[in-house]
């Protein structure tokens, strides 16, 4: 073998190294995005109709949610919302619509406590899956069930459901979690 056929096969080799090198992390990343982001990531894929363009809004939510200065709640307060939301529930039973009102804004009160920003509703959803990606959906629907009630358009079963999506976000905000503390 000469010099150059030598040559061609190391290149042809470090080619090849470098592709299944590349195709191994792009799964790596994929299946840490999908473990980390559950449910999340394949909505993500079908709002995006694109595997690599939903993984790379995830990786860039994950990047923004990082810069934030997202903190535990102190016992205190910890205890304070909680007190706010036996209130708010107990309310339902004779005001649903004022307690879904009451909800929403107690959710966004807890996340700007905790340092997410709370302005568009869009962003806020973004945030808050990196970090409880498993309620998320629920935040979505309840969401949507107090826009309805806003217009009036939400029965009573509705608003049931919103309240029982609203109490998974809100003590999934207020509980201490591994991934958390490890940020």
């Amino acid at each position: 073998m000469d010099t150059t056929s030598g040559l061609i096969l190391i290149i042809a080799l470090a080619v090849v190294i470098g592709i299944v090198v590349w195709i191994m992390s792009q799964r790596r990343r994929t299946e840490n995005l999908r473990k980390q982001f559950g449910p999340e990531y394949d909505r993500a894929v079908t709002e995006h109709g694109d595997q690599r363009r939903a993984e790379a809004e995830l990786a860039a939510r994950q990047a923004r949610v990082e810069q934030l200065h997202i903190r535990q709640l102190e016992p205190a307060d910890r205890e304070r919302y909680s007190a706010t939301w036996r209130s708010t529930q107990a309310r339902f039973v004779d005001e649903p619509a004022v307690a879904i009102a009451e909800a929403d804004r107690l959710v966004a009160e807890v996340m700007h406590a905790r340092g997410y920003p709370v302005g568009d509703f869009e962003q806020r959803v973004a945030d808050i899956s990196v970090d409880h990606p498993d309620v998320v959906s629920n935040y979505r629907a309840a969401r949507a069930i107090a826009l309805a009630n806003e217009r009036g358009e939400a029965n009573t079963e509705d608003l049931r459901k919103a309240m029982v999506y609203y109490r998974a976000l809100f003590e999934d905000l207020l509980d201490m979690k591994e991934r958390e503390v490890a940020r």
